[in-house]
């Protein structure tokens, strides 16, 4: 017999939010702010969820695994966690939230619809990464956020009025700038497993044209999958430590290869953008002209 289904719940509005957890009801309609040490002996909710918010939370002493996409992850470390509108999580039912503490801001993408954070938010890598992606932070970075946070409280406490809306902007702003700036300082200082990272990438992308034969062109997606990690995480990740993203290290393997393939091979042209994954020649063309300022008759050619 088949088991059922999994049910996804999706959670649209900061009150749906907060009536599925069970927590207290919002004082803004379009953002919260959630005391985790307050929220120990709420029931446990496993139902997967798919929030259409955005989410900052520092959590502390969370004993157990949150599940993400196809894996699980421990997060009794005290780690801050971005989740973007459209991700799906779910707990386990032998989470323990006994000690946890921390807490968690949870606000709708309409908050900052006429702001220019609106449109500056989808630069901020971190929501588009998986949850074992989160940022671990020092003693002193988290008695800042949470400094930042303690403002955004106070002013979420206050009655609404006509300025309300613009001064929880600007406090979430500078809390933002600031998780951007511990974000990109973990690149420095966790060298160690990011330039083990960066080895696994360059072993997978020396394998993957070392092959013969046509294959597919390759795509960010598959070395970030290959690796465990989001596409956002590994290019930024490359751009920190090498300089280059993903995208611009996956050309630069297409280039070398087929410089390769001009010189060691009677394939045409044509041939050789077919061998290398390209659909159309003329896209192989346009992008070898643009790394190298020839066309690839002419490399062949100019080397001859």
């Amino acid at each position: 017999m088949k088991n059922p289904a999994k049910e996804f719940r999706v959670l649209s509005t900061v009150t749906d939010y907060t009536r599925f957890f069970g927590l207290p009801a919002p004082a803004h309609p379009l953002l919260t702010l959630i005391d985790l040490a307050a929220c120990r002996d709420l029931p446990r909710v496993t139902t997967p969820v798919v929030q259409q918010l955005y989410t900052v939370s520092l959590k502390r002493n969370l004993k157990g695994l949150l599940h993400y996409g196809h894996q699980s992850y421990d997060f009794s470390e005290g780690l801050l966690v971005f989740v973007g509108p459209g991700q799906v999580f779910a707990v386990s039912e032998s989470l323990d939230t006994s000690e946890v503490s921390g807490w968690m801001l949870v606000f709708h993408p309409d908050l900052l619809l006429k702001y220019p954070l609106g449109k500056k938010i989808a630069s901020y890598g971190f929501f588009s990464y998986a949850l074992h992606e989160a940022l671990h932070l020092s003693d002193r970075e988290e008695k800042v956020l949470d400094s930042l946070l303690h403002s955004i409280q106070g002013e979420y406490e206050q009655p609404i009025d006509a300025f309300s809306q613009d001064v929880l902007i600007s406090q979430l702003e500078v809390l933002l700038s600031y998780a951007n700036r511990f974000y990109h300082r973990q690149f420095l200082t966790r060298r160690t497993t990011e330039h083990d990272l960066v080895s696994r990438f360059e072993t997978l992308l020396t394998a993957y044209f070392a092959q013969d034969g046509e294959q597919p062109l390759p795509t960010v997606q598959h070395f970030a999958d290959e690796l465990r990690v989001s596409p956002a995480y590994l290019s930024d990740m490359l751009r920190s430590l090498t300089g280059q993203n993903t995208q611009q290290h996956l050309h630069q393997g297409l280039i070398e290869k087929a410089k390769r393939l001009l010189l060691t091979t009677s394939l045409s042209i044509n041939e050789t953008a077919f061998q290398l994954g390209f659909e159309y020649p003329q896209y192989f063309t346009r992008l070898f002209k643009s790394k190298t300022g020839l066309t690839p008759a002419a490399f062949r050619i100019s080397a001859h």
